[in-house]
């Protein structure tokens, strides 16, 4: 089973959420091979609680997941910033995201994210996981933590950015710290945009469908760490696609409209 363990529903924070874009976005994630992926939607983008509520309205359930017509698995989740830098990504049911974002409306802005403890302490009144986001990537302090903080992170995430920008170094720092830890490393896209689908993914040898299977197979280590030979070249290009479609909405185009070739 092909997991991405990081990815975004929408182009970016603060644009509006589009439904269209959304279901664009998951065809591209099926049509790239993926079986599955990790929504870790960042938790102050606009009309957070909109994306889910519409993915429960389109999906089916299969244990703590949301399967789409097409068959790609959705296991929710939540990317949140922290006060002393960097991102931890979580994973749960729908409700219990929801519920934790709203839990966290308070803390969203710069200057009023929570420190990791405090954000761990409220994690752990609820079943997920937790793990940390793109760990060595500039502007996060994530490794300077104490020891004894991140020893309560369930996880750690090779990133296709990262992988894509220096592949030896994201490569060395991450398992350096998964090591140390004991914890294991997991892959993800890190995308707003399809064409960065593909460029890394994590292969289970079995189908998962509950968050207890994916935290079981995930400390058994029954998977492997796939990355695309293409991966610094789809993660540049939709770098550049991102930016021009951020633009075209800047000058008030419809930029959905130029992905999905409605006419105007």
């Amino acid at each position: 089973m092909r997991i991405d363990f990081h990815t975004h529903g929408k182009l970016a924070k603060r644009l509006p959420f589009s439904t269209e874009y959304t279901d664009w976005l998951f065809d591209e994630a099926k049509a790239a091979g993926l079986d599955g992926l990790c929504l870790t939607e960042h938790f102050n983008t606009l009309q957070f609680d909109e994306l889910y509520r519409y993915l429960l309205q389109i999906s089916t359930r299969e244990g703590d997941t949301l399967v789409l017509k097409n068959g790609l698995r959705i296991f929710p989740g939540m990317e949140t910033d922290i006060a002393e830098g960097g991102h931890i990504l979580s994973l749960g049911s729908a409700e219990t995201i929801l519920e934790l974002n709203r839990r966290l409306s308070e803390h969203k802005q710069k200057g009023q994210f929570l420190p990791f403890e405090q954000l761990r302490d409220l994690f752990d009144e609820y079943d997920v996981l937790v793990g940390a986001a793109h760990p060595y990537r500039e502007g996060g302090n994530i490794p300077k933590l104490p020891p004894a903080q991140l020893k309560r992170l369930d996880f750690l995430d090779l990133n296709g950015k990262d992988v894509a920008e220096d592949r030896e170094r994201a490569e060395r720092l991450t398992y350096f710290l998964g090591n140390r830890l004991q914890k294991p490393v997991v892959s993800g896209s890190d995308t707003h945009q399809a064409v960065q689908y593909g460029c890394i993914w994590t292969d289970f040898s079995v189908s998962i469908t509950t968050l207890s299977e994916l935290r079981r197979q995930m400390c058994a280590g029954t998977y492997r760490i796939a990355v695309s030979a293409q991966a610094a070249f789809q993660v540049r290009t939709a770098g550049i696609l991102k930016r021009a479609l951020k633009e075209i909405h800047a000058l008030g185009g419809d930029y959905v409209g130029v992905l999905v070739k409605r006419e105007a």
